[in-house]
């Protein structure tokens, strides 16, 4: 099963899937904001620089700049449902008070990500999806403002649970301890050196170890995820003002087409277009 629509005004993508045999994923970093809500399977979720282990009804939330990834393990059936939806769609219908992106924006990046819900609870956010789901085929005059009504109300119960409890089997997600002041310094020095030689002599590690350690908890190559951090730095550098050659320095990439390529396979647009459209 794999039902997917998107609104009228593509501004939010629903998807419910199911399926026996998932293929491993590569590293996503998306120009919309998403909800990923887990219902079956074997999957440890990699977002920035921890690891869930996920249990039926955990809800990860993930911005624009948050890069992650799933990693699944043979054996079972595998079922999620996601949405991604442009943020700025519900700038405007947010009140003084209630903030329907907080749980996206108010919280360091890479944190406080998961929501842990009660088998009770998650039943009651599946009705919510599933009005969602069944207003997704509807072409009557109002449907578009009946999904954007069930997408307001479904906001609105994540952000009353945000910030959520982890399970007590998942207290503390996090990768490997060796890899994280490798990580912390990938974070802060993305315009500099990141070769795996340079790793090696400054962190006293085998490149070979390293890369199979972060292999194995990512199924991905370290050099992809710098690559992915770079851009994540470059769209944040181009919403700042900086322009495309800036963005490029700045982010640590030293070949322009290799930029120009990079960014345009990753976020979808060109980095001038992605400049021109956040201004």
């Amino acid at each position: 099963m794999n039902i997917y629509y998107r609104d009228c005004n593509e501004s939010i993508n629903y998807n419910h899937l199911r399926i026996e045999n998932p293929g491993q994923a590569d590293f996503h970093l998306h120009d919309r904001f998403e909800i990923y809500f887990f219902i079956s399977g074997n999957v440890n979720y990699f977002i920035e620089k921890k690891v869930y282990t996920l249990h039926y009804g955990d809800l990860l939330l993930m911005n624009s700049h948050e890069i992650h990834k799933p990693s699944f393990s043979p054996g079972e059936q595998y079922e999620r449902i996601v949405i991604h939806f442009n943020s700025e769609i519900l700038q405007s219908l947010s009140s003084p008070s209630f903030n329907l992106l907080n749980c996206f924006t108010n919280r360091p990046s890479g944190e406080q990500n998961l929501i842990s819900f009660s088998r009770r609870q998650s039943e009651e956010i599946l009705k919510l999806f599933g009005k969602i789901e069944a207003l997704g085929d509807e072409t009557a005059n109002g449907s578009d403002v009946l999904k954007l009504a069930a997408f307001l109300e479904l906001l609105v119960f994540i952000n009353r649970f945000f910030p959520g409890t982890l399970p007590t089997d998942c207290e503390s997600p996090s990768v490997p301890e060796k890899l994280v002041p490798i990580l912390d310094y990938i974070d802060l020095n993305l315009e500099n050196d990141l070769s795996l030689e340079f790793l090696e002599r400054n962190f006293y590690i085998n490149r070979f170890h390293l890369t199979r350690l972060f292999k194995k908890i990512t199924n991905s190559g370290l050099h992809e995820y710098i690559q992915y951090k770079r851009i994540s730095k470059a769209k944040k550098l181009l919403a700042e003002g900086y322009n495309v050659t800036e963005a490029c320095t700045k982010s640590g990439f030293n070949d322009y087409s290799n930029f120009l390529r990079m960014f345009k396979r990753t976020v979808g647009i060109s980095p001038g277009q992605y400049r021109k459209n956040v201004k």
